[in-house]
């Protein structure tokens, strides 16, 4: 499966592109390859989003793995503070 962080490029919300900024950020320092969905390039990645995520007003940023959705950011930081990131995402401990 691979990991997919919904995003969008188009937003006037500083806490949505900090929030994003961050999630990127630490998936970079930890070596976790992702997949970057800008939903700003096309509406079906959108409704893909709030599909998957089961609540048609979901914003991003939205974590997936594959088609199991992980969570969104405040989920993603609890993780992190606890140090349950990799059962968050849904990665195998190999």
């Amino acid at each position: 499966m691979s990991l997919k962080v919904f995003c969008t490029s188009v937003t006037a919300s500083r806490d949505i592109k900090s929030q994003q900024a961050e999630i990127t950020r630490i998936l970079e320092s930890k070596g976790i390859p992702y997949e970057y969905v800008d939903i700003s390039q096309d509406n079906s990645f959108l409704e893909e989003m709030r599909t998957k995520a089961g609540n048609p007003k979901a914003v991003p940023p939205q974590i997936f793995n594959g088609d199991q959705y992980c969570g969104g950011f405040e989920m993603f930081k609890d993780a992190i503070e606890c140090d349950t990131i990799t059962e968050f995402l849904k990665l195998s401990k190999e």
